[in-house]
């Protein structure tokens, strides 16, 4: 009875000493021409189809293709997108009474009160 207690409390530790198996990574298709940008836009609302009224979708950088124009919009965008996430977190967390221990400023000025808004306005 002890060796079979033993053996069912090794056996979770003996699956931490196996390899991972090996799985394929998913395939992303990642729209990079205007053609695969309307057929996304289609495919995905179907109500409003393809909406570009500045063209950017055929934009050019200096010296650059459309393809590489639209991934450097799609990367963009994406780090806008998560520094948005980020402000609104803080603008949350400033709401809501939160700052540094610290002071402000290295003269000591300690961090203005009230709301966001009224925050911002009180900054030297």
């Amino acid at each position: 009875m002890a060796k079979l207690l033993v053996a069912l409390a090794l056996l979770p530790a003996a699956a931490a000493f196996v390899g991972p198996t090996q799985t394929a990574a998913p395939a992303t298709k990642v729209a990079e021409t205007k053609a695969d940008l309307e057929s996304l836009a289609k495919s995905l609302n179907p109500a409003v189809g393809f909406w570009d009224p500045l063209n950017v979708a055929e934009s050019r950088a200096v010296g650059e293709t459309s393809e590489k124009t639209i991934a450097w919009y799609r990367q963009a965008e994406i780090k806008h997108g998560r520094v948005a996430m980020a402000a609104f977190v803080g603008y949350c967390v400033q709401a809501n009474g939160f700052h540094w221990a610290t002071k402000m400023t290295l003269g000591g000025l300690d961090w203005p009160t009230g709301t966001p808004p009224e925050q911002w306005d009180a900054l030297p």
